[in-house]
């Protein structure tokens, strides 16, 4: 029988969720009053599955998530927030601190049993996974995954689904690192502030790319900021079922490698660039980066701030503008409004 563990401090909600789920047939319900007892209960009882509210005395749901996800004993454990807090900056928090679902107040009891089953579902398989780890090491099951494109296929088969606006933050640097994101849809454009308070962009990511990893190996905060500057749609996977399936499938490994690696070669290129080129070809270059990141056809409107095009060129945000109109007087580009339209491909990769 699953063990469920429920952290409320509303007392009668406490009471009336632990009935409802008894009613449903999880006759094992334990009960926590506050988020330090809800710790305790879960390092002594060992939970199937948490259900645990944010807005709590002495320690809030966000804190008992933390706790338990640094303790080897406890950081699988299926992690369900019951929350009055609706706001999408409540709920991302929630998830990228690693919590596996998001209920909002007031619910259902499909809703609540739902999602406990289908976690509680998934957990068993990951547990089974981890329990035959010495098999899969040494005799490759059929669905072993062999490159990036079947890594892929399993964000989209397992992964959780983010929806972001424009200009809505995905991550923030320092915010723990705890999902690896596929771009489904959209773009998002990634970012650091310098010593003196500049942002610098430092990559984009259109469709089909991964981005969000950090170390591998140590519990590291994000080093950058992740916004997406167009309507996006994220497929994220928890950092510890990522590192789970590299440690499994070996050649995705080599070909997290080789990503890594053809990254690192695209960041050395752009900073011979920013270091050499004239001003025109850093800006015809950019402007070149962004259309292959955005558009979906070359002749596609680039709808960008001419302070992230300068960000990413390394030059000031005025002589950017300068460069663009020159490129607008030879009709290589056409400036309509704030976009910007490349006019004569070919020419623009040939500017110097």
């Amino acid at each position: 029988m699953k063990k469920i563990l429920l952290i409320e401090d509303d007392i009668t909600l406490r009471e009336n969720t632990a009935e409802l789920l008894e009613l449903s047939g999880y006759y094992n319900v334990i009960t926590a009053a506050n988020g330090t007892q809800g710790v305790a209960t879960a390092l002594k009882e060992l939970p199937d599955i948490i259900v645990c509210d944010i807005m709590m005395p002495e320690l809030d749901g966000y804190g008992v998530l933390q706790e338990l996800s640094r303790n080897a004993s406890t950081q699988f454990i299926p992690f369900i927030f019951l929350s009055a807090k609706t706001e999408r900056s409540d709920i991302r928090k929630g998830m990228n601190l690693g919590a596996d679902d998001y209920i909002t107040k007031p619910f259902t009891e499909d809703e609540l049993t739902s999602a406990i089953e289908s976690r509680l579902a998934k957990s068993l398989i990951l547990n089974e996974q981890r329990a035959q780890q010495p098999e899969i090491a040494t005799e490759p099951e059929q669905d072993e995954l062999r490159n990036l494109n079947d890594l892929k296929n399993f964000f989209d088969d397992n992964g959780t689904v983010f929806t972001f606006k424009n200009n809505e933050k995905v991550f923030e640097e320092g915010d723990n690192s705890n999902y690896i994101f596929l771009v489904a849809k959209g773009t998002v454009k990634c970012s650091k502030l310098n010593e003196q308070g500049k942002t610098l962009t430092t990559s984009l990511y259109k469709e089909d790319d991964l981005f969000g990893y950090t170390s591998f190996s140590q519990n590291q905060a994000y080093q950058e900021t992740a916004i997406a500057i167009a309507p996006t749609e994220l497929v994220g996977l928890k950092k510890s079922e990522f590192i789970y399936l590299l440690q499994q499938n070996h050649k995705v490994v080599l070909s997290m490698v080789d990503l890594l690696t053809d990254n690192l070669k695209d960041v050395k290129e752009q900073l011979l660039d920013m270091a050499y080129n004239s001003v025109h070809k850093k800006t015809a270059d950019t402007l070149l980066m962004f259309a292959e990141k955005i558009n979906r056809k070359p002749n596609d409107l680039i709808k960008v701030s001419r302070h992230d095009l300068a960000s990413v060129a390394g030059i000031a945000t005025e002589t950017l503008i300068r460069s663009i109109s020159k490129l607008k007087k030879e009709s290589i580009i056409d400036i309509e409004g704030r976009n910007i339209k490349i006019l004569d491909l070919d020419a623009l990769k040939m500017v110097e």
